[in-house]
């Protein structure tokens, strides 16, 4: 399995990234997982007074909600990556807003002051909104997933790390 992040500001163009980047995966036949990093203070899945609020409120350490089309697993924790990549068994893994733990990434950006305040080792490629209005930043490439996600995707093969 291999994974990688794509991460920026709010409205940089993550989500659309992610969802070129996921089906030009499947077009290439792999499997693909993502994790959606979410920077709520007040979110969570469990709201006060349902049945596994009430379950997690008399003690249990892992409560599981399971629907007729979809079952959530709920922790009392937040998980580490090396944990939650542990879930995963697809041929990729892409994390959304993931900056805690060092990945390769993808950083997405509406802006060159975005960049500069978000570069780091790990970025290979910039993409988002700014990639429709530039072709790169110092030695990175600026590609933009809607024009031009084979090329995005064959850098995703190229770099993103082995899992375990």
């Amino acid at each position: 399995m291999k994974f990688f992040s794509v991460y920026g500001y709010s409205k940089s163009g993550k989500t659309t990234t992610i969802e070129n980047l996921i089906k030009e995966l499947i077009r290439r036949g792999y499997t693909v997982g993502s994790v959606k990093d979410i920077h709520f203070e007040g979110f969570a899945i469990d709201t006060e007074g349902t049945n596994t609020d009430r379950h997690k409120k008399a003690g249990a350490e892992l409560v599981t909600a399971r629907g007729l089309y979809e079952t959530d697993i709920l922790f009392q924790r937040r998980l580490n990556i090396p944990e939650i990549l542990n879930f995963y068994d697809q041929d990729y893994v892409i994390f959304e807003g993931t900056s805690d733990y060092s990945m390769p990434r993808i950083l997405c950006s509406t802006s060159i002051e975005d960049i500069e305040l978000r570069i780091n080792k790990d970025v290979f490629a910039i993409s988002g909104i700014i990639s429709a209005e530039i072709k790169g930043y110092k030695n990175l490439p600026a590609i933009n997933s809607l024009t031009n996600i084979e090329k995005l995707t064959d850098l995703v093969e190229k770099n993103a790390e082995l899992w375990k």
